[in-house]
């Protein structure tokens, strides 16, 4: 059984052919996990007990007769920042490297409920905050087609797992691109739904306004499937939505002749590296599918990274000051008083860039500043949202880069921060505007470096998204 060629298809029609069994499939899967992880550091903790219990309640309804769900006995792995009950959720962090939680995170709840069988929890950048996957402090995740090379961040550990095959598919968060980045630099499919399409519950927040859930997978359609099992409303989380829910898979028919795509120019004026040459491949491939392509401008992309950076470390100061060592966290062991325990929790606990990004969000709400930076990147927020909402009245989709560069090399941008945000220019602007977003490999560099094309979608309209990716997909993609 070759668990890094499976897909969502082959897994459900052996299981129904009975070739194999969804205890014998989880057992395999568990064990080639722990064999390839020594490689990428991908995973921090494997879940056997859960995972071999619900791939016994997938058998048994095998035997019955009964429908065992969309994702039966589908290997999963988990991203570290959503929450799992009885099975460890550091978010990559020291506060939290002993947490158990009480609960389950609603897509979690909800791919089980379809079958999946989480096989562990995947690492990632500490609380999420990171474009890299170096802030971890469990150590980094390596690249797997480049041992020397970042996944990317925040999701790096769940596209890793899932381009190293030791995952049929994956979930991960998305606050400015952290499953869009690292899908493009592991050359798998990741997808960022339209904010509200999934339950925030249970996922660590970081940036409450921009955080989504999406999965990563190695084709567009195993995406589809997941996306369509977790989606929808949840009374847990008032910012889900009621929008109907689609069967995405069944408009993946290959035809796409006559959509009108978006090229934003401020994405490409500068982009003149060989992911710029991989990209306009792209783009002659899709014309040569019967796209009409044409020249859009989003005018306000030039202000869309002091943007972000405003809002998400605003917001996630505010979030992350539960973690003082009061309750589920670690705690400093060396404070005689509550204000040093605070303190020296704090201190000892967070990483560098945590810490820098709660000092810049305590900047940016503090007293006379609030009005000059949060309530001004707001209003800018919403400039950037009108933009992609002109956009969409002319076109069906819009296509652009990632990312600038393929994955750079572990330690090159580790201290430059401003050089690490930079890496996350073309995806911010989906997340503040709350649009649609996924990567779609698109080639590979010289060096044999994936690259991904983005491919956005007006607001709940993930089902074009879906079918012009699998079309660009089936026609091999930059290499046709």
């Amino acid at each position: 059984m070759d668990i890094s060629s499976l897909t969502v298809d082959v897994v459900k029609e052996g299981l129904q052919a009975r070739r194999f069994s969804a205890v014998e499939l989880t057992t395999e899967a568990l064990r080639h996990a722990r064999e390839e992880n020594p490689k990428t550091n991908a995973y921090l903790h494997f879940s056997d007990e859960r995972a071999l219990a619900t791939a016994r309640c997938v058998d048994e309804k095998l035997a019955r007769g009964e429908d065992p769900g969309l994702l039966a006995g589908v290997p999963v792995a988990i991203k570290d920042v959503i929450v799992t009950q009885g099975v460890r959720t550091t978010c990559g962090s020291k506060l939290l490297a002993g947490y158990v939680p009480p609960y389950d995170a609603t897509a979690v709840t909800r791919l089980e409920q379809a079958g999946a069988v989480m096989i562990g929890k995947t690492n990632c950048d500490e609380f999420a905050m990171g474009s890299s996957n170096e802030n971890s402090a469990f150590g980094p995740v390596r690249n797997p087609h480049a041992p020397d090379r970042v996944p990317g961040g925040s999701s790096g550990g769940s596209a890793a797992a899932v381009a190293q095959g030791t995952a049929v598919v994956a979930l991960g968060s998305d606050t400015g691109g952290s499953v869009r980045q690292p899908a493009s630099f592991c050359g798998v499919v990741g997808v960022t739904p339209t904010y509200g399409r999934v339950s925030r519950y249970g996922l660590t927040a970081f940036a409450s306004s921009l955080d989504h859930i999406g999965p990563l997978a190695r084709n567009v359609r195993d995406a589809a499937q997941v996306l369509r099992a977790i989606a929808g409303r949840d009374a847990l989380d008032s910012t889900s939505a009621e929008a109907p829910i689609p069967d995405y898979t069944a408009q993946l028919d290959g035809n796409v002749k006559s959509m009108k795509l978006g090229l934003p120019r401020e994405y490409l004026k500068d982009l003149t590296s060989e992911t710029g040459d991989l990209i306009s491949k792209g783009i002659e491939t899709l014309q040569k599918m019967g796209c009409e392509v044409r020249e859009i401008s989003l005018p306000t992309t030039d202000y869309a990274i002091g943007c972000y950076y405003i809002i998400a470390t605003a917001e996630a100061s505010s979030n992350l000051a539960r973690y003082d060592g009061v309750r589920y966290t670690f705690r400093s062991r060396s404070s005689e008083t509550l204000s040093d325990m605070y303190r020296k929790t704090r201190g000892e606990g967070f990483g560098a860039e945590c810490k820098r990004r709660i000092m810049l969000g305590t900047y940016v709400l503090s007293a006379g500043y609030y009005d000059a930076y949060y309530l001004k990147a707001q209003k800018v927020r919403t400039l950037i949202a009108r933009d992609f909402s002109n956009a969409f009245s002319q076109v069906d989709a819009i296509v652009a880069p990632v990312s600038p560069f393929p994955a750079f090399k572990i330690g090159e941008k580790l201290d430059d921060p401003m050089a690490m945000y930079l890496s996350d220019i073309y995806t911010i602007t989906g997340d503040l505007a709350g649009i649609p977003c996924m990567s779609v490999p698109c080639g590979k560099t010289a060096e044999g470096l994936p690259v991904g094309m983005q491919i956005l979608a007006k607001h709940f309209d993930e089902a074009r998204m879906f079918r012009l990716a699998d079309a660009f997909e089936r026609s091999g993609g930059a290499s046709n």
